[in-house]
């Protein structure tokens, strides 16, 4: 058995297996039978339907087969009945070449017929034209114009056709027609007349415009025509091709280029402002002559124009090789700020190009930038350049203002707190803000390249003021007369430096949007370098104060103190005095200073009294010392309640080691002064033993043997200083008295 058959036997012996899996499909058997009796009859049915039909087809191919062999037998024999009558009438064709050349003639003749009219009334139709051209009716004129021209083209055409290498009658007919080419210009100057002022016509005249677009479509289908003829033939007329659709195209670059260049009104001699004002009058003429042209000439030109899109790279070509020649014009900052801030914001903004009556034809996003990348880069450099001098410049010359204000006899302005300042701060965050602000128009990377030359600059610039600070305290110095409002342009000074680091921190968080720049912008450097001079101006001013109390200190602790002086009470009054002035000094350095002075002044009483200026007589000098001592001390602890405002909590305890040492100077028992030293020294564990000896040496009553003690004994027990204790002894410094030398005893 062959494959396929058994392959059959296979498949219908698996239909059956699958019919009769169960008994009770044995009761169906029959109906299986009739089922698939009916499927083989209707596949025997298909399939010779089938084969009946593909019989049919190749029958019908044959026959088809059989008549195109017909065929090509029928035309076999009438190719070979054409070539032999075409060898046959070869010398027939050849004996009617003078009917051919006769046909020319004839061709020549009639077309000189047909343009004798114009042939003859040429000078009448030049004149004709010429005057429609003055009268402004171009299209009239046009018409003439290329009934002319087509007058002498089919002349010329014709004797090419005859005789092309006879160039002498082709030169009579074109000279003939000579004023055709002139007439020809002359229209065209008159097209591109209306098409340089097309920006204004379609509003007046809008007929006109249209009129040149149709003069211009007819001459391109003229050209057309003409070309094609050349193709063939090999003559074109003279003239040809006039190509003046992309004579417009020039007219209207040109146009564009023109109005662009001629918006310059001004000179950077007659107005600083020249380059804005021709940035602005640009911007005003692309916006409108583009809505114009969006509005209006679109619809006096042809869909295949593109008008508007061509309009607007003209103006875009135009305008892109103006703003390159201001770029490489010498510019000044503010000039390249203006150009930069002009072509990256402005051209692109809705007062541009981002016009809403621009929408949909012009996409902001789709434009071409005006300049380049590198060009910009070289106008930041440039600009960064120039900045930093103008900025070295400003400064510069802000501080010689500021200094000419520090030698004046008025005293200087005061804020709205009262506190004494010059206008030196604002003038140089002034300045630095309005670099920040027209940087900011541009960039964000620009203006943080500003803050950080401002700031760098401003690092800088305070190195110079605390010189100038400095020269100024020493000029001082020299002559304590002047200035004679020293102490009020010193406490300005101060509070310059508070005003600078408050301006620093402003003009960052103003101009930074997170902490990470602004803590990337360090001034650490510049808050140590304020800090500096305003500590050195508050210590010039205390050593103002203190040189005024020079004389009163060394009256302390002395016989004249002792006889009843009223030296404390001028320190008191010349220390409220000078802080009457020093209230104007802003909190942070005021409260600085007064805790400083109060300490400069405690510690000059016990110098005085570590300098043994006195040595008491007896124990009624010692409890009036002692209690004139205390005395004082209350006093001076009034003082600096008042002048420290309750910012300083314990303002008693300097005070008080005056008190303590008075304790031990008014001591009447001697033996329990052992007691009373070692008091002292566990309350000031800084006090030395030159110290207790020269208190013991002001009391006056100690033996050389009993101040050994109580300095041996004090050196052997152990001192614990607290954790909360300034020292105050630690530099007060006790005078030596020179010891006798051997030599001068036996002497």
């Amino acid at each position: 058995m062959e494959e396929p058959d058994r392959e059959a036997v296979a498949t219908a012996v698996q239909r059956v297996a699958g019919m009769l899996q169960r008994p009770d499909q044995l009761d169906k058997v029959e109906q299986y039978l009739r089922r698939e009796a009916r499927k083989k009859a209707s596949v025997e049915a298909r399939l010779k339907a089938a084969i009946q039909s593909q019989l049919d087809g190749v029958r019908t191919g044959l026959n088809q087969l059989h008549n195109a062999l017909n065929d090509v037998k029928d035309i076999q024999q009438s190719l070979g009945d054409v070539s032999k009558d075409w060898r046959q009438s070869i010398n027939t064709i050849e004996s009617l070449k003078d009917v051919k050349d006769a046909v020319v003639q004839h061709s020549q003749l009639a077309a000189a017929v047909e343009n004798l009219k114009n042939i003859f009334s040429v000078p009448e139709i030049v004149r004709e034209t010429q005057d429609l051209i003055e009268q402004g009716e171009l299209l009239q004129a046009h018409r003439k114009l290329m009934d002319l021209e087509c007058s002498r083209d089919d002349l010329m055409y014709e004797q090419y056709r005859m005789d092309s290498k006879n160039t002498h009658d082709m030169n009579l007919i074109q000279n003939y027609f000579g004023k055709v080419h002139p007439l020809s210009e002359e229209l065209a100057k008159q097209l591109w007349m209306v098409i340089q002022r097309s920006i204004v016509t379609v509003r007046r005249d809008p007929t006109l415009l249209v009129s040149v677009v149709r003069i211009i479509e007819r001459e391109e289908k003229v050209d057309r025509r003409m070309m094609d003829r050349k193709k063939q033939t090999g003559f074109i007329p003279p003239g040809r091709p006039k190509k003046w659709k992309v004579k417009m195209f020039d007219v209207l670059e040109k146009t564009v280029i023109t109005r662009i260049e001629g918006s310059q009104a001004d000179t950077r001699e007659s107005d600083k402002m020249w380059l804005v004002r021709h940035l602005e009058i640009i911007r005003r003429y692309k916006v409108e002559d583009l809505i114009i042209v969006k509005n209006l000439m679109v619809q006096c030109f042809p869909p295949s124009y593109s008008i508007f899109n061509r309009v607007l790279d003209l103006y875009h070509q135009a305008l892109s090789s103006r703003i390159q020649e201001l770029a490489s014009e010498e510019l000044e900052a503010n000039e390249i700020v203006s150009l930069l801030t002009w072509v990256l914001n402005t051209y692109q903004s809705v007062e541009m190009m981002g016009n809403p009556e621009l929408i949909p034809e012009v996409n902001v996003k789709s434009l071409k930038p005006l300049l380049s990348q590198d060009i910009v880069d070289q106008l930041l450099h440039k600009y960064m350049a120039t900045l930093r001098s103008n900025i070295i410049a400003w400064l510069r010359k802000a501080l010689e203002t500021d200094k000419k204000d520090w030698d004046k006899n008025t005293e200087p302005e005061a804020d709205q707190d009262g506190y004494f300042q010059t206008t030196l701060p604002a003038i140089v965050f002034q300045m630095f803000e309005q670099n920040l602000q027209v940087a900011a128009q541009i960039s964000d990377d620009l203006k943080k390249k500003v803050l950080h030359l401002c700031l760098q600059q401003m690092n800088t610039f305070l190195n110079r003021y605390a010189e100038e600070a400095q020269l100024y305290k020493d000029e001082h110095l020299r002559n304590r007369q002047l200035p004679a409002c020293y102490v009020q342009y010193m406490i300005a000074i101060i509070n310059n430096c508070q005003t600078f680091k408050e301006s620093i921190v402003s003009l960052k968080r103003k101009y930074l949007r997170n902490e990470d720049d602004i803590m990337g912008f360090g001034s650490s450097p510049m808050d140590t370098t304020l800090d500096s001079i305003a500590n050195d101006g508050c210590s010039s001013l205390l050593d103002e104060v203190f040189m005024d109390l020079e004389q009163h200190l060394n009256d302390l602790m002395t016989r004249k103190w002792l006889g009843g002086s009223n030296t404390v009470d001028t320190i008191c009054v010349t220390i409220e005095d000078y802080f009457n002035d020093f209230a104007k000094i802003k909190t942070h350095y005021n409260q600085e200073m007064t805790i400083k002075a109060h300490r400069k002044v405690v510690t000059e009483y016990i110098k005085a009294i570590m300098q043994k200026r006195i040595s008491f007589r007896n124990a009624e000098e010692r409890k009036e010392g002692a209690e004139k001592m205390i005395k004082e001390a209350e006093q001076f602890k009034f003082l600096f309640k008042r002048l420290t405002s309750g910012f300083i909590e314990d303002t008693d305890g300097l005070c008080n080691t005056i008190i303590d040492i008075a304790e031990v100077l008014k001591l009447t028992d001697p033996s329990l002064l052992y007691l009373e030293v070692s008091t002292l020294v566990g309350r000031y564990p800084d006090l030395r033993d030159d110290h207790i000896a020269a208190l013991l040496a002001v009391r006056g009553d100690a033996s050389r043997e009993m101040k050994q003690t109580i300095i041996e004994t004090v050196e052997q027990s152990q001192r614990q200083q607290s954790a909360g204790y300034t020292p105050i002894f630690k530099d007060i410094i006790v005078p030596t008295v020179p010891s006798l030398s051997v030599p001068k005893l036996l002497k």
